[in-house]
């Protein structure tokens, strides 16, 4: 069962978590050099930080191991997609419980950010698990 096509998938994750990195790498950069409370905190959170950016990198590297169609990078690239369903929801949930009553724009916003990035991650969990695509990454 085919819901994307393998191409797709690899730029999409290709670009999207390249786009991630770089923007994470500039705000890092950005909060080093705004003073010295800054650097602290960011020193306090740099394990977080590192962990992030190695789940990033894990989805930059399944989605160039797709378009290099190599055969790891369809556990690595599922790997990811269920790290990313958890991270969010996870946040979301925390978000949505730190907020003062009433919620509602909230949840509706949480929402319509967390069901796309959800189905997308299903669907290429599931067209990574097709016959095409083990096939197209076979070797």
């Amino acid at each position: 069962m085919d819901l994307l096509p393998l191409p797709a998938i690899g730029w999409l994750y290709t670009i999207c978590c390249a786009a991630a990195l770089l923007l994470g790498a500039w705000l890092v950069i950005g909060v080093h050099f705004s003073g010295e409370m800054a650097r602290g905190e960011l020193a306090r959170r740099a394990f977080d930080d590192t962990v992030l950016f190695g789940i990033w990198i894990l989805g930059f590297a399944g989605g160039v191991g797709v378009l290099l169609e190599k055969s790891w990078s369809r556990g690595v690239l599922e790997l990811f997609c269920v790290v990313l369903i958890v991270l969010a929801g996870l946040t979301a949930w925390s978000r949505y419980r730190a907020a003062p009553p009433p919620r509602g724009a909230l949840a509706v916003s949480l929402a319509l950010f967390l069901v796309p990035l959800i189905a997308v991650c299903i669907a290429t969990i599931l067209t990574l698990r097709s016959e095409t695509a083990l096939r197209a990454l076979a070797g």
